[in-house]
């Protein structure tokens, strides 16, 4: 049985059941007790189409067939309206054939143990943003960043390609404990001005060594 009238001595009916009443307390085996403005005390259960959460203290409607299915199917004033929650007992899927759009005025939380997010093309535009995270993979087919200033602070950098090429305009520094450069086939370094300087050693050591 859906509802289970408190009063003692109270008999199911076949006459229908429709009333506006508050409720009162929110039991742990999902029914919900409604008091009516008579005091009688109705145990019910929430009807699925009714997604929002009722809570103590809210005028909610009551509606059954007779007074053995009674359902709450409707929220109709909340007692603290500053928070509304959408409760569904199984999974809950939104559709919409023309687009959907959430939007908030304040904050928009989003919480999940896995999220999965699919679209053919996208936008995101943040003025100020900060992630934190234990790992990231990203796989792209092509990759462009522009922005004024770009930092990176790791313990350790890895990068391969095949081909490489970077263009400084002004100043290029490099500042390192130990500098190791190798190449396979030729290494030409080239400027207006050249200088190679050492505090202890300078060494140049080739099978042939042309200068001038």
């Amino acid at each position: 049985m859906n509802v289970v009238p408190l009063r003692p001595g109270f008999a199911a009916t076949a006459t229908p059941v429709h009333f506006v009443g508050r409720l009162t307390a929110s039991l742990p085996d999902s029914n919900f007790e409604v008091e009516d403005e008579h005091g009688e005390t109705w145990r019910c259960r929430r009807a699925a189409s009714c997604l929002l959460r009722p809570e103590a203290g809210d005028t909610v409607l009551l509606s059954g067939p007779d007074s053995a299915r009674v359902y709450l199917i409707a929220v109709l004033e909340q007692a603290d309206s500053s928070v509304s929650r959408l409760d569904a007992a199984g999974a809950l899927s939104i559709e919409s054939p023309d687009g959907l759009r959430l939007s908030s005025g304040a904050e928009l939380q989003m919480r999940a143990a896995q999220w999965n997010l699919q679209a053919d093309s996208g936008q995101c535009r943040v003025d100020d943003m900060r992630f934190t995270g234990q790992a990231l993979d990203a796989t792209v087919g092509r990759l462009r960043l522009v922005g004024q200033v770009f930092e990176s602070v790791a313990d350790r950098v890895v990068q391969m390609a095949r081909r490489a090429l970077r263009v400084v305009d002004e100043t290029e520094q490099v500042r390192v404990g130990h500098l190791d450069c190798e190449a396979g086939g030729t290494a030409r370094l080239h400027a207006r001005h050249t200088v190679v300087t050492a505090s202890d050693l300078v060494k140049v050591d080739a099978a042939q060594i042309h200068m001038g």
